[in-house]
């Protein structure tokens, strides 16, 4: 029977090192685990988990949850008393700052909110893959993709290594007709699926993905995953949290549709940060 953990969380080893995992499954002498490193299942002898330890930081991450959703509870009881009626456009995040009450994904540094802006992204296919099967008496010639964004650099550039995302969606008993968050519904699903992705600069483009195909069937498709942590801090209110800081580069965040990536994206970049530290 499958043990599911909350997103981004640690399955320590006994040798002191972690795998940051989705989730994972656990079947007599086998761990059978999803790697958010790697965006694949993996396995493991049983007997090289730290289950106490494993234990211990699952049960860490639920109470820093607890206190998260009992703070947004608490200002929901103070909203009430006020009678206001956007409970949601009170919730506090970062030091202070005050989540705006529009849809969309934001981001915060400290007292900063910004707001993050789509954009498209599209797939580009390499020309000398083009040339070589088209000179190939034989179509054995394997063909490549780029999912690509148009630019070399984001607009928006963060002023911290360590910044946070919430997401705020539209609530789900009511029509969305709004472009920035374009979804489809998931039956089971508890909340939207959002990678945050660091993409390679090239040619005055950045790559999102590398896609390979064989006699026009794909075999591989290849990303730079960064982990993340997700909350449901309120309906329809989701935080993203990073496990490490962010070393300059540029990034987006992509929802994951049942049919694939959703081409319209969320993206960012970070500059090399005078003093920072990677702690």
């Amino acid at each position: 029977m499958a043990a599911r953990l909350p997103r981004g969380k640690k399955l320590v080893l006994k040798d002191g090192t972690y795998q940051i995992i989705r989730e994972y499954q656990k079947d007599g002498e086998r761990v059978r685990y999803y790697s958010l490193e790697r965006g694949d299942w993996e396995e493991l002898p049983a007997s090289m988990v730290d289950w106490d330890a494993t234990a211990k930081e699952e049960a860490e991450a639920e109470k820093s949850s607890s206190a998260i959703v009992e703070k947004v509870h608490k200002q929901e009881e103070a909203a009430r008393m006020d009678n206001v009626t956007d409970i949601d456009a009170s919730l506090t995040v970062g030091d202070g700052a005050f989540l705006p009450s529009g849809e969309g994904m934001f981001v915060v540094e400290g007292k900063s909110v910004r707001i993050l802006d789509q954009v498209g992204s599209g797939l580009k296919t390499e020309k000398k893959r083009v040339i070589e099967q088209i000179l190939s008496p034989v179509p054995i010639v394997p063909g490549k993709q780029h999912l690509i964004i148009a630019g070399a650099r984001a607009g928006l550039r963060l002023k911290s290594t360590r910044p946070e995302f919430y997401l705020r969606e539209a609530p789900q008993d009511s029509e969305h007709v709004s472009g920035r968050v374009e979804r489809s519904g998931r039956a089971g699903e508890s909340g939207p699926d959002v990678e945050l992705l660091r993409t390679k600069v090239a040619h005055n483009e950045r790559q999102l993905e590398s896609i390979s195909s064989l006699f026009g069937e794909q075999v591989s498709r290849k990303q730079d995953v960064i982990p993340v942590q997700r909350w449901e801090i309120a309906p329809s209110v989701y935080r993203f949290t990073l496990s490490a800081p962010l070393p300059p580069g540029e990034y987006v965040l992509a929802e994951m549709l049942p049919d694939g990536m959703n081409l319209f994206v969320w993206d960012f970049g970070v500059d090399d940060i005078p003093g920072s530290t990677k702690k």
